[in-house]
């Protein structure tokens, strides 16, 4: 068995694996401010656009579980640098689609590829030793959250100079280029592993199963997940409609304050290597939730009051995506102590179920603010993580009997 020697993950390394993480995972959300121009210029009925943003959804999720699962079975180094290959090619062929069913299958397969982002995860997991995993799996998540908030408005402006056309070409030599520099930087990591791909698939459940943590942890970050997701899809209407007013180039630079909040994740990182994820989690939990007060209390965007409202706003967008943010590193550091032959499975099934949660916050969002407007979307979305904080209540309760035993 050849696995990496190191003892400590130096700073440079842990910078590339960071900058790594969101330079794949930026490939999922570049198509969704760009949906209306490649809809139009492949020819998509209305109706069917909605399919460029669905189906790089569903190959994530599908990769997450067939995919990702491989970091505990294959030499990692050798599984994430064929992932980049594959991704860019699916990038290069969406810059160059001609038609509609070529961008919706290049479409499935970037979604298929970005999984490659939780193969370096728990890769870094494994170089970092016990007493500062914590801290360097908040900084890998700290680089992957930045390259989710940042694609989005550099789409839009990548698009309004070359086209659409121009933003997969440049993700798609980014993406190469980050393959040949992962090939030569990466140390190699061969899993003690031996059973084959299908029995690998058949133990997910009995992991989900098994292991009460993953549960809690996965219901923890769907309801905050929800709670973003939610959010992100409805404040874009809110603030093109007639209330804010703001154009695309405004709507991108909100979009970047909500960059803030990746900072939560090195120092949850910390707190969850101090021993105080119980603790932590119930701050992420509560400030998620009380994020929407912020907006749902504040002042109606009228014109001598929409300077405050949109500060409030800004303020509620980036306490809700730190507490997002340190969740996400409080539920990896605790999955990851569980073992390392079972970290890839862990985090693909971590990953699986609080996408579901976001999925189901980002239309049950868009549906509520059509139907009821933007305060019961508020409301909604402060509703998705206190439905979690039960679950966290008995942990607590649990955690406080085990103590008292012992």
């Amino acid at each position: 068995m050849t696995t990496s020697t190191q003892t400590q993950i130096s700073s440079g390394m842990t910078m590339l694996l960071a900058a790594a993480a969101g330079i794949i995972v930026a490939n999922l959300y570049y198509a969704q401010p760009l949906v209306a121009p490649i809809g139009a210029a492949l020819g998509m009925p209305p109706s069917a656009t909605g399919l460029v943003v669905t189906l790089t959804q569903i190959g994530y999720c599908l990769g997450l579980l067939f995919i990702v699962p491989l970091g505990d079975l294959l030499e990692n180094r050798r599984l994430i640098v064929s992932g980049l290959v594959a991704t860019g090619a699916a990038l290069a062929l969406a810059a160059n689609a001609s038609a509609a069913w070529q961008f919706l299958l290049a479409a499935l397969a970037i979604g298929l590829g970005a999984v490659v982002a939780q193969v370096l995860v728990p890769f870094a997991a494994h170089l970092a030793p016990e007493a500062t995993r914590g801290q360097t799996v908040g900084k890998v998540v700290s680089g992957l959250l930045l390259g989710i908030m940042v694609a989005r408005p550099v789409a839009s402006v990548l698009a309004g100079f070359g086209g659409w056309q121009a933003v997969f070409e440049i993700a798609a030599a980014l993406v190469l280029l980050l393959a040949v520099v992962l090939h030569f930087k990466l140390p190699q990591r061969r899993p003690a592993a031996t059973q084959r791909y299908g029995a690998l698939i058949a133990s997910l459940w009995p992991v989900l199963a098994n292991t009460a943590v993953l549960r809690r942890r996965a219901l923890y970050h769907a309801g905050l997940f929800g709670a973003f997701s939610l959010f992100w899809t409805v404040v874009p209407q809110a603030l093109a409609g007639p209330d804010f007013g703001l154009s695309q180039n405004g709507i991108a630079l909100f979009a970047l304050v909500g960059m803030a909040g990746a900072v939560a994740s090195p120092i949850a990182g910390r707190l969850a290597d101090a021993g105080h994820t119980l603790g932590a989690t119930a701050i992420a939990l509560a400030v998620g939730a009380l994020s929407f007060t912020l907006p749902l209390l504040g002042p109606d965007a009228a014109p001598n009051s929409k300077p405050l409202a949109l500060g409030l706003l800004a303020v509620a967008a980036i306490a809700l995506d730190a507490a997002v943010a340190a969740n996400l590193v409080l539920g990896q550091r605790a999955l990851f102590a569980l073992g390392a032959e079972i970290r890839s499975r862990l985090n693909g099934l971590y990953f699986a179920l609080f996408f579901a949660g976001g999925a189901l916050g980002s239309a049950l969002g868009g549906w509520i603010y059509a139907e009821y407007g933007w305060h019961a979307a508020l409301v909604t979305g402060m509703l998705l993580p206190a439905l979690a904080l039960p679950a966290w209540l008995w942990e607590a309760a649990e955690h406080t009997a085990s103590r008292q035993q012992a």
